[in-house]
């Protein structure tokens, strides 16, 4: 058996520095930490995390008066950061720096008389978080090209759009043509706010696809960016499946498969993929390992202030 491991894969920056505040945070306050949502999508980190005294919550009230709050990477409506300084809480905001970006562009295009569009899926927890930098109403959801379609505006009226980051090119591209086509003055990033990470993952899997007989995606059901990589393969006629781990591994996917693609979502982390490599192994010991390098990623974002002597 021939084991292709995609590479740029798992944990991204935004990921590290999210469980690193958590980490850092129990260091510094002690147990319990309560953290607002999962820290990430996986939920081997958030069992991990658990384990050492975080306590995940979906509302703040659950937690107590002057506790520690942590919010997660994906970022949080203004609401809850005021709500929780009404509560007294010790915010540590763990929020992804490439969302943070898109949270300041939305409240720039606000500031300037701007509607704001955004596109992404209903009910993310990063739709939310971005939604909630504004007035309800203001940012409006777009999903998919139907919904571009129905949409009105005055032909003076000033139009930006920005997006979920976890999102992958081909998921936006549909939507921001139609954008431009109905809207030729629209306004939107010069770079685009797609997260570099799931860029490049997507990338490295189109680039490892053609040359496998079935594709291994190590992530949660919850992440998008994980479902999106086993989504590409599908796409090129390949069985694909996604795994939290090795425990999901079934004999007879392996039917016939001469060679294996493995890549894992950006919350994943390494020990799972090795743990599913060692599994291959020992059903396949002919096994051969070899890793597909199509960017070397050097990106780190630092965590708060208050917790880098933790």
């Amino acid at each position: 058996m021939k084991i292709l491991l995609a590479s740029p894969r798992g944990f991204c920056a935004g990921v590290e520095r999210a469980i690193s505040i958590v980490e850092k945070a129990l260091q510094k306050y002690g147990v319990p930490i309560y953290v607002r949502h999962e820290i990430v999508h996986n939920k081997t980190v958030v069992a991990d995390l658990r384990k050492k005294g975080a306590i995940f919550i979906e509302k703040l009230n659950e937690a107590p008066k002057d506790a520690v709050v942590v919010f997660s990477a994906h970022g949080v409506p203004v609401s809850v950061v005021e709500e929780a300084g009404e509560r007294k809480l010790i915010s540590i905001d763990a929020t992804c720096p490439l969302v943070k970006k898109v949270h300041s562009a939305v409240k720039h295009h606000d500031g300037n008389q701007t509607r704001v569009m955004l596109i992404g899926h209903k009910g993310h927890p990063e739709v939310e978080g971005t939604m909630g930098q504004l007035d309800e109403g203001k940012v409006q959801l777009v999903g998919s090209v139907e919904d571009v379609m129905i949409l009105e505006a005055a032909p003076d009226e000033e139009i930006a759009y920005t997006t979920q980051t976890t999102l992958s090119v081909d998921e936006t591209r549909h939507v921001i043509e139609a954008l431009k086509e109905k809207f030729p003055h629209i306004k939107g990033p010069e770079k685009g706010d797609l997260c570099y990470a799931t860029t490049n993952r997507q990338l490295a899997i189109r680039e490892l696809i053609p040359q496998v007989d079935i594709l291994l995606v190590v992530g949660s059901a919850n992440s998008s960016n994980s479902n999106r990589l086993r989504e590409m393969g599908e796409e090129e006629g390949k069985p694909s499946y996604l795994v939290d781990g090795p425990l999901n591994l079934k004999l007879n996917w392996f039917e016939g498969v001469k060679s294996v693609g493995i890549s894992s979502g950006a919350s994943a982390p390494e020990n799972l993929v090795q743990g599913v490599i060692r599994w291959i192994e020992k059903q396949f010991p002919d096994s051969e390992t070899e890793e597909s390098v199509l960017i070397k990623e050097d990106i780190h974002f630092p965590i708060p202030k208050e917790l880098r002597d933790a």
